[in-house]
């Protein structure tokens, strides 16, 4: 059963996604400390990134315990859960799913049993060429018998841990330098065997993972925010191509790849959290400073400029500092809208996204208003806040955004959906503009955003607004959330009535799975099969996932009215372009 948050529901539309923004990795080596308490912080820290399901594996130098749920990092874990988990080593993870659903056998770290002992795997990012690795571990080995992929885990982060399972190296370091180079798309990775800790990052570091100094130990995060919550000082950035381990011998570093930095430069618009640096430089500025430039691209005669809470308020502050035009709030947020069994009426469905968001009347009533907003993906929201704000009485509404037209998807974390679900693609910004019912409309140009983050041009990733993308792409049939439920073998054994691994359910509570120390370690795994199975559809799934982060504004999606949900082209608009 599904333990209630007692907060009130988002769940309006069936079917829709739930308020998931990306993946979150956390590991720590710490002789004395308690690893398991470290982490379950550092996840809290970075629970923006991820709130479909957690997890924390830990090590005493003998027995890895894995413990994960569904759920948030609050609702996972309790003290008498964190208790359990002893050592001296442990990785963490908060998801939202990449490559496979969000159910509960796809939730990480991932567990196996290796020739050079045992693994826990926890993977932020998305593989672009999982198709071609799973179809090289087929031709050379089969589908696994043994391990999260073979109970149903349809994962690229089980896919790795296959991988490195199957590698006839003496030690998992040995077998991770020889494995990685394989790996194309995005990944920061966070592992660990019983004796350390371990963290690599793809050559383009598109996604965030750092270094961080405890007195007795070392941390890898996410981003550094994590790192400030356990008490740990800032190293440096795990380098793009970079492996690492820590032990009892201390940390060593080894080159796997050549840097080719390619950032992701939407971690500075929207997934990052404000207070957390990025290659040196502080997000919250670079989205002050996107606000400052906006206003100086954009500018407009009005009376107050206000945010969309929360990720447009350091742009919006940006804005109103350089205009000179007020700051001020708008729109009230109800920050406790969550997942609970309590179903709405009809005449609370109605509300639709006032559930979450509710203007400030006195404040907009009669008021030129800026609404600053960090982008815009299928405008379905930035219709619906335009539409409650009319209705408060606004007399004019300015929409800006703090980054370019989102005109191709992400293969690399962010889902931004398929390029005909975009309102950019094929649509001019009056169009746009028309479409939102706003009064004006205007975008950062790109060379404004970037110059906003102060990085280098050609060291950041802007592929869903130019469409270049820094690595190289399979066909299409080959990406996606789906790409291994298309490729399962047929199961013909007697056990189970369907085609391929069953899909373990998420048990009653959750279960620590845990390895012994010995080489025939794999006959030791109790694994989450061993409980009821469910079918692999899950009414949760979102079917054009392209990866890690369902992107902006996901928590409110939820909430729209299906008037805010009509066509966004014009009736002599030609049919877009298909998906890239």
């Amino acid at each position: 059963m599904v333990r209630p948050d007692g907060q009130l529901s988002h769940d309006l539309l069936p079917g829709e996604k739930g308020p998931q923004d990306a993946c979150g990795v956390f590991g720590v080596w710490a002789p004395g400390e308690d690893v398991a308490k470290l982490a379950y912080y550092g996840l809290y820290a970075l629970q923006h990134r991820g709130q479909e399901s957690a997890g924390i594996a830990t090590s005493d130098g003998e027995r890895i315990a894995v413990y994960k749920d569904m759920g948030l990092v609050s609702q996972v874990f309790d003290e008498a859960t964190l208790n359990t988990l002893t050592g001296h080593l442990a990785v963490g993870h908060c998801r939202y799913s990449t490559t496979g659903g969000s159910h509960w056998a796809n939730a990480q770290p991932t567990l196996g049993a290796t020739p050079h002992g045992t693994v826990a795997l926890a993977h932020n990012g998305n593989l672009t060429n999982s198709a071609e690795l799973f179809e090289r571990l087929m031709d050379k080995s089969g589908f696994p018998s043994e391990g999260e992929m073979a109970q149903g885990n349809t994962t690229d982060t089980a896919l790795v841990t296959a991988l490195l399972a199957e590698h006839p190296h003496g030690s998992l370091e040995e077998a991770a330098m020889q494995l990685l180079p394989q790996l194309v798309g995005s990944f920061c990775l966070a592992f660990m065997d019983e004796h350390a800790l371990y963290a690599a990052r793809d050559p383009q570091g598109i996604r965030p993972l750092v270094l961080g100094r405890l007195d007795r130990g070392w941390v890898v995060a996410s981003e550094t925010a994590a790192l400030d919550i356990v008490g740990a000082s800032l190293v440096r950035e795990i380098e793009p191509g970079e492996f690492v381990a820590i032990d009892e011998h201390g940390l060593r570093s080894q080159r796997f790849a050549e840097t080719r930095r390619a950032a992701c430069v939407f971690e500075y618009v929207y997934l990052a959290r404000p207070d957390t640096t990025i290659n040196g430089r502080s997000v919250y500025e670079s989205r002050v400073e996107m606000g400052r430039r906006l206003a100086r691209e954009h500018r407009v005669e009005a009376d107050l400029v206000m945010p969309t809470p929360e990720s447009g308020t350091p742009a919006a502050i940006g804005y109103a500092e350089e205009s000179g035009i007020p700051f001020g709030n708008g729109l009230v947020k109800n920050a406790y809208v969550g997942r609970t069994f309590i179903q709405p009426s009809d005449t609370i469905r109605q509300l639709g996204i006032r559930l979450k968001l509710n203007p400030l009347k006195s404040v907009v009533a009669g008021k030129r208003l800026v609404v600053i907003d960090d982008s815009i993906v299928r405008g379905n929201t930035q219709r619906a806040l335009v539409r409650m704000l009319r209705e408060a009485g606004a007399a004019e509404i300015h929409v800006r955004i703090s980054s370019p037209p989102i005109k191709w998807p992400c293969f690399y974390g962010i889902d931004f959906a398929s390029r005909a679900e975009l309102i950019a693609n094929g649509l001019g910004v009056e169009e746009i503009r028309a479409s939102l019912g706003a009064d004006s409309l205007g975008y950062i140009s790109e060379d404004g955003m970037i110059d906003a983050t102060a990085q280098e041009r050609h060291e950041l990733c802007t592929a869903c607004f130019s469409g270049t993308y820094p690595t190289r792409l399979p066909d299409a049939d080959k990406l996606g959330k789906n790409v291994f439920e298309a490729r399962k073998p047929v199961d013909t054994s007697p056990r189970r009535s369907g085609g391929g691994p069953a899909v373990p359910r998420r048990p009653e509570h959750a279960t620590a799975v845990s390895i012994d120390t010995h080489p025939s370690a794999a006959d030791g795994v109790r694994h989450p099969a061993e409980l009821s199975c469910i079918s692999d559809e899950d009414p949760g799934f979102h079917e054009t996932s392209t990866g890690c982060d369902p992107g902006p504004d996901s928590d409110l999606e939820e909430l729209l009215l299906p008037e805010d949900r009509r066509p966004a082209q014009p009736a002599d608009q030609p049919e877009t372009a298909k998906d890239a």
